[in-house]
């Protein structure tokens, strides 16, 4: 199982649609406050259709309370657009730790020192980011069919 983190997740939107990507790839969902919503608005709810109930999502007050449930750092992940490394060049383990920012600024500086393994989604010059629900399908893709040539 994957584990996919939102740090301080913006859009309700995005966020019922990574959660209804984790219910189809069996991955673990982690939500850290602060919210740029309410868990339960209906916007939430509607992009994540009834797919939400199965959803296995854990919430946590701020990034030290989720830093407690890591048991090996060096298999976390952050998605920065200034990181010099692909994705398509990691190799991606089950339980691994998929990071991703809030969708105005991305990670803080502060969370980015926390761990090593900072890693881009490779993209045209032409814009700043990919939006983040893109962003966390092209990464699981990527881990889930790696893992998978592994079995």
């Amino acid at each position: 199982m994957l584990n996919i983190v939102l740090v301080e997740p913006e859009i309700p939107n995005n966020t019922g649609n990574i959660g209804r990507l984790c219910v189809g790839t069996e991955s673990k969902l982690h939500l850290i406050h602060p919210f740029g919503f309410v868990i339960n608005d209906k916007n939430l709810k509607r992009s994540g259709l009834d797919y939400w109930v199965h959803l296995d999502v854990t919430e946590y007050q701020n990034v030290d309370e989720w830093l407690n449930q890591i048991p090996d750092r060096s298999r976390v992940f952050l998605m920065s657009s200034h990181a010099s490394k692909s994705y398509l060049e990691t190799e991606f383990q089950d339980g691994d730790w998929l990071v991703f920012g809030k969708e105005s600024v991305g990670l803080s500086a502060a969370v980015l020192a926390l761990f090593e393994n900072h890693l881009t989604i490779p993209m045209s010059p032409l814009i700043r980011s990919f939006n983040i629900a893109n962003s966390v399908a092209f990464v699981v893709g990527e881990a889930k069919r790696q893992i998978g040539l592994k079995r």
